[in-house]
């Protein structure tokens, strides 16, 4: 990947829009404290699909793929949201069982779900979200207090689990649970990317694993991740990331729950279209 049958100009149309995905990704992963994944896997599985990979792994490589990215990127919006002290910390600690354990269990399931599946299980909870944060009213609350355990450690196992499955850091699912506790939107985009880092360590190896010799991989991939595709983003969004996170700070709550929200209806829509198709 790219095929070597591949003209110049379609190989420079995939690093391309490769590249762009990259940049949006970074900025995405700094604004929101998403990762990029939510970017990256639908990209990814159009990329993915002009170049010929089969349909059977080509959402599975696409959220891989997106897991690998993540780790560098979550990492880089977590120091950098931390470095202004905007993560709750408290929670984050709280969490570093869970989230892993559901990670693992994604993981162990990915081998038996379909493509079709993945992609349900991505449509319905960008769907649920993004109407959430569209309509949604600051009396549309829970609890004022997050609870604590056993509460607390099923949340962040379903985090963990659903996260995984659609390629995500868990910014998705963070920031609505900790926003319908009463959390101010920046903090819970800070935390988030914490959380990413939890998430896209074990669910990239998880990825890999779940995927080897698979017979239906393009090159340069091992398991559900292929290197190129990791290799043409990760510099791209590393730079860019800083500046997301400027623009997050720079933003108030209610902009970023719009722009969230409509984010979030505009992939789930993209890919309700590929189920249909």
């Amino acid at each position: 990947m790219p095929d070597m049958s591949m003209g110049g100009s379609e190989i420079a149309m995939f690093v391309m829009g490769i590249a762009a995905a990259g940049v949006v990704a970074g900025l995405l992963a700094g604004v929101f404290g998403i990762g990029g994944g939510a970017v990256l896997v639908p990209v990814f599985y159009q990329v993915f699909g002009l170049l010929g990979v089969d349909e059977a792994v080509r959402m599975h490589l696409s959220v891989g793929s997106s897991l690998a990215i993540i780790v560098p990127t979550s990492i880089r919006s977590f120091t950098s949201h931390k470095a202004r002290g905007a993560v709750d910390m408290d929670l984050l600690k709280s969490f570093l069982v869970s989230i892993p354990v559901g990670v693992v269990l994604a993981a162990i399931a990915t081998a038996s779900i379909s493509s079709a599946g993945l992609r349900i299980v991505f449509t319905v909870v960008t769907v649920l979200v993004g109407i959430k944060l569209l309509f949604g009213r600051d009396h549309w609350r829970l609890g004022s207090e997050i609870p604590g355990n056993p509460w607390r450690s099923v949340v962040g196992t379903g985090i963990g689990f659903f996260s995984t499955l659609m390629g995500i850091g868990g910014g998705i699912m963070n920031n609505t649970f900790m926003t319908l506790y009463g959390r101010p939107m920046h903090q819970a985009v800070a935390t988030s990317a914490g959380v990413g880092v939890m998430i896209a360590v074990p669910g990239a190896v998880g990825y890999i694993i779940a995927g080897w010799n698979n017979t239906l991989l393009p090159f340069a991939s091992t398991g559900f991740v292929n290197w190129v595709a990791v290799a043409l983003v990760i510099p791209i969004a590393l730079v860019v990331t800083p500046y997301g996170v400027r623009i997050a700070h720079a933003l108030s709550k209610r902009q970023l729950e719009i722009g969230f929200g409509l984010f979030c209806l505009l992939v789930a829509l993209r890919f309700f279209a590929s189920l249909m198709g």
